[in-house]
C-alpha cells in the first residue's frame, strides 16, 4: 500500500495506546513494542527493569488521506498526561516516558508545532515534557501484548487504566471512530 505512513508514540503503557488507536478510522494496523533503547532484542521483563533505555510504544500504520498525523497526535495528547516526566499514573520509569518518535522531518515539525500550540493554550498547569526524537529502532513486543485490551478487558489493570482512556477517546473523538 503506497498511501501509508508510520507513527510511533510512547505514552505510558502500550496497552492503553493500542486500545485507542485500534478504534480510529484510517488506522491500518497497531503494534505494541519497544523503541529507542540500547540493547538488542529487548524483552518485556528487561524493558520493565528500566535500564534498557526503551520506551513502551505503539507503532501505528495509517492512511494519511483518511487520518492526519496531527489528528493522531491530538488523540495522543488527550489520552495521556504529557506533563509528567517518566511516568503515567502508577507506571513509573523511563520506559513509560511520553515521546513522539518521528519517522520524517514533517512529523517532527508537526509534533513540535503542536506541542508549542498546546503549551501556549495552557491546557495543563505544567509544560509538556514529551520528547520528540527520531525513531532509532522498533522491536515488536511479545505476542501476548498484542491486542491486550481486546483479549483482557476484565483484567483489573485494563478496567482501572485502559478502559477509562478508551472511553475518554470515544467521548471526545466520536468523529474519528471506525464505523
Amino acid at each position: 500500500m503506497s498511501n501509508q505512513e508510520t507513527a510511533t508514540l510512547a505514552g505510558g503503557c502500550f496497552w492503553c495506546l493500542e486500545a485507542v488507536y485500534d478504534e480510529i478510522k484510517g488506522v491500518l494496523s497497531v503494534e505494541s513494542g519497544y523503541s529507542n533503547g540500547h540493547v538488542p532484542n529487548p524483552t518485556y521483563r528487561a524493558v520493565c527493569n528500566g535500564d534498557t533505555g526503551y520506551a513502551e510504544v505503539t507503532q501505528i500504520k495509517f492512511d494519511p488521506s483518511i487520518i492526519s498525523f496531527r489528528d493522531l497526535l491530538n488523540v495522543f495528547f488527550a489520552i495521556h498526561d504529557p506533563t509528567t516526566l517518566n511516568r503515567q499514573g502508577g507506571d513509573v520509569g523511563t520506559q513509560y516516558r511520553s515521546a513522539v518518535f518521528y519517522h520524517t522531518p514533517e512529523q517532527k515539525e508537526v509534533a513540535e508545532n503542536l506541542i508549542s500550540e498546546l503549551n501556549a493554550q495552557k491546557i495543563w498547569s505544567s509544560p509538556i515534557v514529551t520528547e520528540v526524537t527520531a525513531i532509532d529502532q522498533f522491536y515488536i513486543a511479545e505476542d501476548y501484548h498484542q491486542e491486550y485490551f481486546a483479549h483482557n478487558q476484565f483484567q483489573p489493570y485494563c478496567q482501572a487504566v485502559v478502559a477509562p482512556k478508551v472511553s475518554k477517546f470515544r467521548k471526545h473523538f466520536l468523529e474519528l471512530l471506525k464505523k
